[in-house]
Formats: structure tokens, sequence, C-alpha cells
């Protein structure tokens, strides 16, 4: 063998170690049946929260369906949600991972992120395509005019509230495709995933399991369903025969013990997000104010309810499993984070009102 021969761009070359068909065929690279170019190479900059990068997965199969041979890399701050298989090289951010990315070349660059780290990134990668959001002249910029939608919607309220587009429709755009329903991909741990459903035989007994994700966090607390509602809701679903499965993070903790409590519901604590994904899969219907559970629950094709009440309806996709629930005042505190009247908009969505949407979501579980 010599260096001539070496395939620097194949799809398994990694860099100073065998690559894997070397492991596994004891194969080399003038002889070698598993050479996969890997072409073009794309990436992704999707840092932000959780719940962003699930939503921003359905790329991966328009590229892969254009490019079946596509290489992808990805940079996030939340690299566990990423689909096992899916992306070839994933970077956690840190000095070590953008020293590298802007030392490598791509055919493709995509940043979808508008926060100023990730539109320098973009401005400092070498790629022949760049799309999306960059940094020129001491500011946030598009790569193409098909951004230039989405970051004006970001930066007035006014515009932003016309929007009709929703988040996928809009990321689409900005990679010039069109979104014909792509779904989510999410990293699921199957075998924890069984180990959680052999648990839940026991503690559900076959009854209709409902994740209800009580909090929002501390972002967005406009978004907060009353407790007293909450108490009564749990109450109503047991009694008509539904297993309620409290949920949340760290955040909501107190709150879960407080309903468990009040309702003898199910409360089994905190949990790693790849053990709370696994959880949430063995659910048959999520009820949540929160979109990180929202995008985890479409990610795993969950019957969905999602509370609605401070953002553009318009911006959610919910692949016609779900059904928004929102204030029959409307809302006065677009993207806010304290309300400005004196009884929360949240207090307008009635118990009543939750009962009989999950009533029609149960029902689309026996179709």
């Amino acid at each position: 063998m010599k260096i001539k021969d070496l395939k620097f761009d194949c799809r398994y070359f990694q860099g100073h170690i065998p690559c894997n068909p070397n492991k596994l065929h004891d194969v080399q690279c003038d002889d070698c049946s598993y050479y996969d170019k890997g072409s073009p190479r794309i990436l992704f900059i999707k840092l932000g929260a959780i719940g962003d990068v699930i939503r921003t997965t359905p790329l991966l199969t328009k590229y892969k369906e254009k490019y079946p041979n596509c290489h992808f890399t990805w940079i996030t701050l939340s690299p566990q949600v990423l689909p096992k298989g899916k992306v070839d090289v994933v970077y956690k951010w840190d000095a070590t991972s953008l020293y590298t990315i802007t030392n490598e070349q791509f055919d493709i660059a995509i940043n979808l992120d508008k926060d100023k780290e990730a539109c320098m990134l973009l401005a400092n990668v070498c790629a022949k395509e760049k799309y999306g959001f960059t940094w020129k002249d001491n500011h946030i910029d598009i790569a193409t005019e098909k951004a230039e939608h989405k970051l004006i919607t970001g930066l007035f309220d006014h515009i932003s509230k016309k929007n009709t587009l929703n988040y996928l429709e809009e990321i689409f755009e900005i990679c010039h495709f069109e979104f014909n329903k792509e779904e989510y991909m999410i990293n699921l741990n199957e075998e924890l995933s069984n180990q959680w459903k052999e648990k839940f035989r026991t503690l559900a007994n076959g009854k209709t399991i409902i994740g209800l994700n009580t909090g929002c966090g501390l972002r967005w607390k406009t978004r907060l369903w009353p407790k007293d509602y909450w108490v009564e809701l749990i109450k109503d679903l047991e009694k008509q025969g539904y297993f309620c499965l409290l949920m949340g993070g760290p955040d909501e903790d107190e709150m879960n013990r407080y309903y468990q409590s009040k309702t003898g519901a199910t409360y089994l604590g905190t949990f790693s997000l790849e053990e709370f994904i696994s959880i949430t899969n063995n659910t048959d219907i999520i009820v949540t104010p929160v979109s990180m559970m929202m995008h985890i629950a479409l990610a795993l094709k969950k019957q969905l309810m999602l509370f609605h009440n401070i953002f553009n309806v318009h911006e959610f996709e919910l692949y016609g499993r779900g059904i928004i629930i929102e204030p029959t005042t409307g809302c006065d505190c677009y993207f806010g984070n304290s309300c400005s009247r004196e009884k929360r908009c949240m207090n307008d969505i009635s118990v009543q009102d939750v009962l009989s949407n999950i009533a029609l979501l149960n029902k689309n579980l026996k179709k």
C-alpha cells in the first residue's frame, strides 16, 4: 500500500485509525468493495434547543432523496437526539469541533440558527453552496434570498403574526426545497424502550397511557395551565379508565409530586433525555404545553394534544396526529414570558375541552 492508494474521500475513512471494513473484513483501500465516496458532503449547523434540533431532521430525508450517497456532518449542542446511523459525523459544539469544521471542506453548508456564533461559523466554513443565516459586515445576513422571509419574521412581531407557513415549510424553503410531509427522526434506544414496555404492562395493565407533560420549563411560563385544572383533568381521566403518567424534567419535579399527591396519578421521577424518550415511546397520547415534548412525540408518531397561546399557531406541523387547543379569548402576550392580563388566558382553556379532545385522540388510536 502507498499513500496514493488511500481513499481519503471514503465514508468509512477514520483519518488516523483503521476503518470498520478493515476491522471487520481485513480489506484495504486498493482492493475494497466497501468504498463509498460519500458525496456531496453536507454540513448542518443547528445548535439550539433540543426540539429545534429534532424538527430539523426531516431535511436529512430530503437531501438523501436528492443525493443518495451524500455524507452528513452535524454540529449541535444536543447530539444525543440525532438519529443513529443517519448522520455520518456528529460534533458537539466546542472549540475542538469548531477548529476541525473550519479546516474541512464541504459541498453544502446549512445554518438554520440566527445566533451570532452559528452565523459566524457558516461565514467561516469552506463550502461551495451555503444556505440559511450567515454573518457579514458585523451583523446577521442571509446566505441566499430564500432565507429572507424567515429572518424578517424573526425581527418584527407584527410581520411574524401574519406568517402562515409552518416551521418545516420555512426551513425547506431556506434550503430551496418544498416540504412534502417528510417525518421527524430521533435517536430511540430500542432496548431501553422495550424494558419500559415490560414495566408498563404491569403498571398500566392494558389501559391507554396518557403522558401528561405538566410544565413548560422556565422560559415560557405564560404557557402554564392552572394547577387546579390539571388536578381536575387527572381525576376525570382516571375515572374514565385512562392510565395517567406525569412527565417532565427537573423544573417540573416539585409540581408533578404535588399532582401525584393530589390525584394518585403515576409519577416516576426525572430521567436522562435518552430514558425520557424511551418512556415517551411507550405512551399512547401526549398532552403538553411544551414544544420539546411536542417534537419528541411527533418524532415517535404519538397522538398529541398541544396547549397553545403565545406563538403563531401556523408554526406547528402535527402531521395529522395532533390537536391544538387555544384560549377562547385569544392571547395578548406574543412570545412573552409574563402575562399582561389580570386573569391569564390559559385559564380560558377548560378541563371539559381538554377531555373532549383527548376522547378524539383516543378514537384515532383505534383506527
